[in-house]
């Protein structure tokens, strides 16, 4: 999955000949994962048409204030898509566009939503190449980046005039990668590797019986992702669960048993800078394993159960550098417990959550969780989306990193 997966990508396209590129452009954000909506100049309709780009984007295109043919009249609200945006990216973008941009010149849609985007906006120049080499051009460039907007630089090759030199629009592939690197280098987990266990372990009785839990996994996938999002190279260590996760950043290793989670996590400790351990780990494990499978035959049957290892309290233990995440699932002395988890296994934070609390635990979508600090600051939240409640918990591990 593309660090762009989720984001809200505003496309610009203006009137130049490289317009058509727009298409792939369009289809490449898609296919990574955004949401893409496009605003088009009057002029770049002879270029390419709205229809192809609408179909790509799986959006309206927009390209005046009120459409024509709408006998409603309706406004295309340029602060609105401003608003909406998490990206703006104008390709191509001619000098006369660019010359409009630096001088603030509002005479259509694109130009009153790029005044109005409160997001990163990059721009990919296209035109010939005296063009290009104009001291008013390179003029409008300095400016729009003092403005704090990215260029994408022209890359040389031959030009529609039949010159070959620079001005020819960066390729869709390379606009998209370029974006992708510059997301990453500004997000605040950028060089960051973040350990992450998952779900739920299962301890073998005989060969086709086993011990476990109802663990789904999806609260540490989210986690994983999360994490990943902000830029970390995440290793997801999960126990058996039907959860997937499609990320470049996000390397996932399965185990089954909670030794087999034991001894991967030690694997990978010592790189970590973070260490959020959300499975859910068998307490005991059967103290013999059959290697055959057991047969009915008595009313009662007894298991002789022995402790598994501590994996908390292990990294708890050996932890130099890294900053250490446990989770506590209560039932009763919700708050004293968890506390008690925090000081015993030496943790910078724990997060409780209770099975009391409706809507929250093992195999939901939801979670309400309390945070609790290595400063004994209590933190609680509502009942959310397990993806929201990860975003909350990673919003509150970079907050305390850099306390």
């Amino acid at each position: 999955m593309s660090i762009l997966s989720g984001k809200n990508i505003l496309v610009g396209v203006t009137a130049g000949i490289a317009a058509y590129k727009t298409a792939n452009l369009v289809r490449l954000f898609i296919k990574a994962g955004a949401h893409v909506k496009v605003v088009m100049t009057p002029a770049s309709k002879d270029f390419i048409t709205p229809l192809t780009l609408s179909t790509l984007s799986k959006n309206p295109v927009y390209s005046s204030f009120v459409n024509d043919d709408d006998e409603n009249a309706v406004w295309n609200n340029h602060v609105e898509l401003g608003l909406w945006a998490d990206l703006f990216i104008i390709a191509p973008a001619t000098a006369n566009t660019m010359a409009k941009m630096a001088n603030g010149v509002c005479d259509n849609l694109l130009m009153a939503t790029y005044l109005s985007a409160k997001c990163p906006v990059y721009f990919a120049p296209a035109m010939d190449l005296d063009m290009y080499k104009h001291q008013s051009t390179i003029a409008s460039f300095e400016i729009l980046k003092s403005f704090g907007n990215t260029m994408i630089p022209a890359t040389s090759g031959e030009l529609a005039s039949g010159l070959v030199g620079e001005g020819r629009m960066a390729e869709p592939e390379d606009i998209v990668t370029f974006i992708e690197h510059d997301v990453l280098e500004q997000l605040p987990l950028k060089g960051k590797k973040v350990l992450i266990t998952a779900g739920p372990t299962y301890e073998a009785i005989d060969p086709v019986r086993f011990i476990g839990n109802h663990s789904s996994g999806k609260m540490g996938f989210e986690i994983a992702k999360a994490a990943a999002n902000l830029g970390a190279e995440v290793i997801l260590v999960s126990g058996p669960t039907h959860e997937t996760v499609v990320h470049s950043l996000i390397k996932r290793i399965d185990v089954v048993s909670a030794s087999q989670m034991y001894e991967t996590v030690h694997d990978h400790f010592d790189v970590v800078d973070i260490a959020i351990l959300s499975a859910a780990v068998a307490d005991y494990r059967p103290k013999k394993v059959s290697d055959l499978k057991i047969k009915k035959k008595e009313a009662t049957f007894s298991i002789e159960l022995e402790k598994t290892q501590d994996i908390l309290k292990s990294l708890g233990a050996i932890k130099s550098h890294q900053f250490l995440v446990g989770f506590a699932l209560e039932t009763n002395n919700e708050l004293e417990n968890a506390k008690g988890k925090l000081n015993a296994k030496n943790l910078n934070l724990i997060v409780l959550n209770s099975l009391n609390d409706q809507g929250a635990g093992f195999g939901s979508s939801t979670n309400k969780v309390t945070f609790i600090t290595d400063a004994q600051e209590i933190i609680q939240h509502d009942l959310k989306s397990k993806r929201e409640v990860a975003a909350d918990l990673m919003n509150q591990i970079i907050k305390q990193i850099h306390a």
